[in-house]
Formats: structure tokens, sequence, C-alpha cells
């Protein structure tokens, strides 16, 4: 199928259409993801499969990366467990306004960034999901961040970008109904779903 510089408008032109649509919605900025603090881990002195976390100059005085090895145990023997099962939770919740993800859902993170990283070929989508508070636009938005947030703990933890999605749903797949903090609380969350 050869494809005209009109075919190719149309179809860009819904695309168009909801970006002009979620850039004049500027009533309420959230803040760009690099404004979130990212942990700082470095080895401990000994241990086997890491790197040294401080940069290095090499002979020809280019400086080296000074990012860490992640060394994730059991990918060594990925070629056994090919079709490692991923962990049974898969969902993290949010605070109210937030998508910095919580102390309580990195294990959760770290158990899926593992299974990924065993099975360079399974794809996920992290669907973001807000409360019924807030515009719809703000909430897409807001949802989109939450995907996001989680997309990148994996990235760190050495997942590859292309085996993940992040899409949002912003309030309009509710988790449980009502108007009361049980049921905001439990719609606050991404999703980590096999694609």
């Amino acid at each position: 199928m050869k494809t005209t510089p009109r075919s190719t408008w149309k179809l860009a032109l819904p695309l168009v259409a909801a970006m002009v649509a979620l850039a004049g919605c500027e009533s309420t900025k959230l803040p760009e993801m690099s404004a979130v603090p990212v942990e700082s881990r470095t080895p401990l002195a000994g241990t086997a499969g890491t790197a040294a976390a401080t940069p290095s100059a090499s002979t020809s005085g280019t400086p080296q990366s000074g990012v860490a090895s992640v060394n994730l145990p059991g990918a060594a023997a990925a070629g056994a467990t090919a079709m490692m099962a991923a962990p049974s939770q898969r969902i993290v919740y949010f605070d109210f306004d937030s998508y910095a993800i919580k102390d309580e859902f990195k294990g959760l993170i770290d158990g899926h960034a593992r299974a990924l990283a065993a099975n360079r070929g399974k794809r996920m989508v992290v669907e973001g999901h807000t409360d019924e508070r807030g515009g719809r636009e703000y909430n897409l938005a807001l949802g989109q961040k939450r995907a996001e947030a989680v997309v990148r703990s994996l990235e760190l933890l050495g997942v590859g970008g292309q085996q993940m999605e992040a899409v949002s749903f912003g309030e309009e797949r509710p988790a449980m109904q009502g108007s009361d903090e049980t049921a905001w609380a439990r719609n606050r969350r991404a999703e980590l779903k096999d694609r």
C-alpha cells in the first residue's frame, strides 16, 4: 500500500487534534518527570557482577559513563526459565494528585522487572488511572504521568523500553464506583498488564 502525502495527513489528523486539545488545557500543570527525585544506589564493596559507580576516563580522555550495571539474580538462568511467570500483584496505588511511587510498591516493580528482563520477548502495557476528582484533561495527563513513572522505574531496573507502553485512561475506568475516600484510593492506580 503506497501512502500519499494526503493520506498520511488524514492518518495524522486525529493525533494532531488530540495534541492541540491537550495543549489548550494549561489551567493546571503537572511538574515534569525530571523534577521527580530518583533514588541513587551505589553497589556494596565486593559485590560481584556490579561495576564501579564512579566515573572514569578512558585512555582517549573521553569520560566514561558512571552508571553501574544491573545484576538481576536469576537472569543468568534465563535460558532455563525463559517463560518466567510474572508476579501475581499488578497494581501500584498512588496518593492523591501524585505520581510518585511509594516505597511499598518497589518490590512489586522489581519483581516485574526481573520477569521482563528474563524474557526479552515479553511485552507489557502500563495503564494509568485516576479518581473522579479533577477535570478530564487533567486526569488524563495525571494518569499518563503515573504510567510513565512505573515504566521509568522498570527501565531503571534494566527492562528495555521497547517492551513497555504507557497509556492513560484518566478517570474513565474506575476500579470501584463511589465518591468516598475508599473508592478514590482504589481508583488512583497504575495497572501492569501483559500484552
